[in-house]
Formats: C-alpha cells, structure tokens, sequence
C-alpha cells in the first residue's frame, strides 16, 4: 500500500495545485479550460502520434489477446457507466459519454506504469504498454463521434440532424486533431523510418507535459464546477471503475483469453487503476460533464490506494 500511496500522492499534489491556483484568485477558473483546451489541440496529439510512430508491438498474438482481455471490461463497463449516467441519474447524452469514460478509462500511464513494474519488474512493461498504446486513442476516436451523436439526441442548436450524422462525424474525424495524429503516426510507422532526432525530441518533450497540465486543468475544474450534484453519481462510477472493471478482467483472464501469468496480472491491475485525467481534458473540451468527471477521478483516485492493495493479493491468490 505504501508503494501505490507514493504513486498517487504526486497526482493529488498536481490537482491541488491547480484548486489552490483557482482559489487565491492568481488566475481565473476560466484558465482550467484555456489549459484544457491547449491539452486537447497540442500535446494529447503528439502524444498519440509519438505512440502510433514508435511504439514497440511484439511478435505472434500476444498484442492481440491482451487488448481483448482489456476492452471486454472496457467495453462493458462503458456501456454500464453511460447507462447508469443516463437513465438513473436522468443527465442528458453528452454527461452519458462523460459516465461511461470516466467508469472505462483507465489512469495506466501516470499511476499503472509505475506500479505493475514495481509488483512484476521489467517483464510487466510490454503488456501495458500495449494497453497504453490502445486507450488513448481509442478513448478520443470513440469521445468525438459520441459526443457528436449525443449533441443530436439531446437536440443541442447547431446540432447536425440525424440524416446527416454520418456527414458529421466524418467532418469532426477529418479536423480532429487526436484523430489527425493518429493517422499521420500510423503513416510514419509504416515508412519504418525513426523520427529525425530534432523532431524526436520536440514531439517527447511536448508530449510529455500532456499529464501534468491536464490534472492542473482539474485542480482548476474543480473549483469551478464543485461536487455538489455530482457525489452520488461519482461513486456508483467509482465503484464501476475499482471494483467491476477489473472483476471482470478477472474473470476474461481465468476463463476466456489464455495470457502468461505476468500479462493476466497486468490486465487486471491495469483495469483496477482509477479513473484516467484525460477523461476531463475530454469533459472540458465538450464542455459538458466536467464536476462528474473531475469528481469521479479524484474519489477513485484517492479509494484507488486501498482497492488496488486489495487487487494485487487477489490476482496474486488466483493467478
């Protein structure tokens, strides 16, 4: 517990930061989204290009049997969390795809990294690497068209009508900058020739801020949009994301996708990990469901110390 209580602290640190900024009056609330939006445009992007240009897949299936035994909860619990959003707490299509990203979405890069490598050495890196390299983008393809189709369910001025919801999606897939990069990545990849080392470095060392400012952004949502409103809803999410995610990753590795004990540790404890910041860099982006997305993560966050003590005894017992 205490190696997963020095990992996360430097995360609460990070956003209180930004709440202390926001509180004094140094800078607006409105700077929170001025960031948020910065994120969104320029460092997210070259992050998921630096990812698709360069990240290392193994041989065989292996990649393959590990994103399936991630994106069946992933997919499930998605679902669940828009759902539960929708229908039980009555919000409106757009705060749905907030719910079911902020229940899915998974913090591997800052908090899951950092752990399973602790817990299973060097041999625990390519298994969430691969599910690091398949989140993000998948996570900001799946928001924007979402979030498209949710402007025209909730019948929002401006919104596309329904006969043209393809138009439109293609439209925001083509000026997207998360999807714009992936698609340069990919290319690059497939020329298999490395990043010049100027443009190397330029794209790490941009990409590499992309964490930091977005849970500053938080810190400064958070004072902005409370949590009044948003409690109740925050911890059915969080019990989504702690306790059903990575129970039914449990469940795919023992019964359904065969992985090396290492790799089914992983999948579990990368589903156990709290709720990602990217899921309010998404929020403030839209502009719609930041306090349940800000909430959701700092709750699961702070609850992630105990629950994810609790996973790694469990796989450790079962796997």
């Amino acid at each position: 517990m205490e190696q997963i209580a020095t990992i996360v602290l430097p995360v609460f640190g990070i956003i209180l930061v930004g709440y202390v900024i926001a509180w004094s009056g140094l800078f607006s609330t409105q700077t929170g989204d001025a960031i948020s939006d910065f994120v969104f445009a320029i460092p997210i992007p070259m992050l998921l290009f630096q990812t698709m240009a360069t990240a290392a897949f193994p041989g065989g299936a292996a990649w393959l049997l590990i994103w399936v035994a991630h994106f069946i909860g992933f997919t499930i619990i998605w679902i669940a969390g828009t759902q539960i959003t929708r229908r039980i707490f009555k919000r409106d299509a757009r705060a749905g795809v907030v719910g079911g990203t902020a229940a899915a979405y998974t913090n591997a890069f800052v908090l899951g990294i950092p752990l399973v490598v602790t817990a299973y050495g060097e041999e625990a890196l390519a298994p969430i690497s691969l599910i690091v390299a398949a989140q993000l983008p998948l996570l900001m393809v799946l928001s924007a068209v979402l979030i498209e189709r949710a402007l025209i369910i909730d019948g929002v001025e401006g919104a596309p009508v329904r006969s043209n919801i393809f138009v439109s999606v293609g439209r925001t897939a083509v000026s997207n900058p998360f999807i714009i990069s992936i698609v340069l990545g990919l290319l690059w990849r497939l020329t298999g020739l490395p990043l010049p080392w100027l443009a190397a470095i330029i794209v790490d060392r941009i990409a590499e801020i992309a964490g930091t400012l977005a849970l500053l952004a938080l810190g400064l949502g958070l004072r902005k949009h409370g949590i009044s409103g948003n409690a109740v809803a925050a911890i059915v999410l969080t019990f989504l994301k702690l306790v059903a995610m990575p129970a039914i990753a449990l469940f795919v590795v023992l019964y359904i996708v065969p992985l090396p004990p290492i790799w089914a540790k992983v999948a579990v404890i990368v589903a156990a990990c709290p709720s990602g910041n990217n899921v309010f860099v998404v929020a403030a982006r839209f502009r719609t469901g930041e306090a349940l997305a800000s909430n959701t993560i700092i709750l699961s966050t702070a609850l992630s110390v105990l629950s994810m003590s609790i996973w790694l005894n469990v796989v450790e017992l079962l796997i």
